[in-house]
């Protein structure tokens, strides 16, 4: 597989998202020297009060670099928590605005990944477990054991999920087309 040469950043709440994301992005081919991680420094606050706050300020630098070269995305996670997607996606749209920028558009290499409740919920339903998007599952000892969840999300992304999967999960599937084709 060919390395791609697009440079990634990656703005997230936490090191399981981080790990989560580099891996399925390593995984399809992106080249782990172009991949940049802004996650929430240990111990500091509300991960995804630090993603809405960050959202506009990297939304302006992918903007400034596409213009100039169109080799890179963003790729955003952050938690819906008790929140709906749609609601989470408007609270970004919304920093957007209040920093005076559009909205992100359609041809924009901009993916938001909102897993309902969190990352975790994702996690345990790539390891074949039954899930809702109520519960709060506990975290995995390690963060680097999502790695056979990210090889499960790898082969069913692309070709359907079960309908079964979370509705965060699909959600996520189609995003994934904003900074890739899925083939």
């Amino acid at each position: 597989m060919t390395k791609r040469t697009v440079e990634v950043t990656i703005l997230c709440e936490d090191l399981q998202q981080q790990v989560f994301a580099r891996r399925f992005l390593l995984n399809r081919g992106f080249h782990d020297r172009k991949i940049r991680v802004l996650a929430l420094p240990e111990g500091k606050g509300s991960g995804e009060q630090y993603v809405r706050k960050n959202y506009s300020v990297q939304v302006k630098a992918y903007r400034s670099l596409s213009t100039y070269r169109r080799s890179v995305c963003l790729v955003v996670l952050i938690d819906a928590d008790t929140k709906t997607v749609d609601e989470r996606l408007r609270q970004l749209d919304e920093a957007l605005e209040e920093d005076s920028q559009s909205r992100r558009q359609k041809d924009e290499k901009i993916a938001v990944f909102v897993p309902k409740r969190n990352i975790d919920t994702w996690i345990y339903y790539l390891q074949g477990e039954t899930v809702d998007e109520e519960t709060a599952y506990p975290k995995l000892q390690k963060e680097s054991d999502c790695e056979p969840c990210v090889k499960n999300l790898l082969n069913q992304c692309p070709s359907g999920l079960d309908q079964d999967a979370p509705p965060s999960l699909h959600i996520a599937c189609g995003e994934l087309q904003r900074i890739l084709p899925i083939t």
